[in-house]
């Protein structure tokens, strides 16, 4: 097998909405800031790595952040001002190639492999852009350069902060086989026990095992892991490719019933909340009309539930009210056990059309 030949540059902001407070701060700088609405419901969009170094995240509930860091400085977020650096970052990425894949505010793909700035490599592409976004926003960001989008997304992350990281064609073996399994897309706490009860910790070991034993125990996602641990990923740099659904899922360590679910619905729907924020406020300025609830049973059976209410969610707390209460919708005996469930929105449109006919939203609702 070999990889394909594109030139995929991944571009993450170090600690993107905490390092724009410090930046514009300067009482902020060199102490631990926290992006987020103090309060019960609140999650945490951004730490600064001051912060980090407490074990503070983001999707970490604010109140957990508080008591892992309580000399924490409280920030609410201003996605007004962060939406207005990234247009400034994405127009030093178009200088370079058209071909721009956001995954959020703070980064994105670029495929590289025919720039627009005649440089001679995708490495000149990444450190120009990396020098311009230093230079014009007082901003730091890491970057990674590979034939493919989930190496790129790996290697940005290997010298962070402000860090550049490249993986040549020729090295991608060498590069993927001493990582361990949960480093790969998808590879989550309980993948990763369920593979080191296989004998496999890492990528190597995963490379060993055959992709047909690994499909019949992990379905295609088995298949797509073996792909992965040999370098595979033909998925293509897709411009401003609209969000369908934002979602947040957990698989438990133990099974259980339809009524146990709710509070693990309601920290999932905090979550989710705090993306379709960062997505209102994002590129698309697009907001969810549609509420999703998502169950797997303990043999593996999926259900998904979805309601479009006359009012969209305001909070995350309205979310979490109405994926609880779509539970009513499951007809299983109420002696099921489940093994996952997830809280997602989609149905999304603009929030300027929204805003400006909400009546005929709801009159279709």
């Amino acid at each position: 097998m070999t990889v394909t030949s594109r030139k995929i540059v991944h571009v993450d902001m170090d600690a993107f909405y905490a390092s724009v407070e410090q930046r514009d701060d300067p009482a902020l700088r060199g102490r631990p800031v926290v992006v987020a609405w103090k309060g019960a419901r609140s999650v945490v969009c951004a730490a600064s790595y001051e912060a980090r170094k407490f074990g503070v995240h983001s999707a970490m509930p604010a109140l957990r952040a508080e008591r892992l860091c309580p000399r924490a400085v409280f920030v609410p977020p201003d996605f007004v001002r962060y939406k207005a650096v990234s247009r400034q970052v994405r127009e030093i990425f178009a200088r370079h190639t058209d071909l721009i894949e956001p995954l959020s505010l703070d980064e994105a793909y670029l495929d590289v492999t025919q720039p627009k700035s005649g440089l001679a490599s995708a490495t000149a592409v990444a450190e120009a852009i990396r020098a311009a976004i230093r230079a014009e926003t007082n901003l730091t960001a890491s970057a990674g350069v590979a034939p493919n989008k989930f190496l790129a997304k790996i290697a940005s992350d290997f010298r962070k902060p402000d860090g550049l990281f490249v993986v040549r064609p020729r090295d991608v073996l060498a590069f993927l086989a001493p990582l361990p399994v949960e480093r790969l897309p998808g590879v989550g706490k309980v993948m990763q026990r369920k593979l080191d009860e296989l004998g496999i910790t890492s990528v190597t070991d995963l490379r060993a095992c055959d992709a047909n034993v690994l499909e019949k125990r992990f379905g295609r996602y088995g298949r797509r892991l073996h792909e992965l641990s040999v370098g595979l990923d033909e998925r293509p740099v897709t411009p401003d490719r609209p969000t369908l659904q934002i979602s947040s899922e957990d698989t438990f360590e133990h099974d259980l019933t339809l009524d146990e679910l709710a509070p693990h619905i309601e920290r999932l729907a905090g979550k989710t909340w705090a993306a379709c924020e960062r997505e209102a406020e994002g590129p698309h300025g697009r907001i969810a009309r549609s509420v999703v609830l998502k169950l797997k049973t303990a043999e593996f059976r999926i259900l998904t539930r979805t309601v479009t209410p006359a009012e969209r969610p305001a909070s995350a707390r309205a979310l979490a009210e109405i994926a609880c209460a779509l539970r009513v919708r499951v007809s299983l005996p109420p002696r099921t056990r489940y093994r996952l469930v997830g809280v997602g929105v989609s149905g999304f449109v603009d929030r300027e059309t929204f805003d400006a006919q909400p009546e005929l939203f709801h009159r279709f609702a």
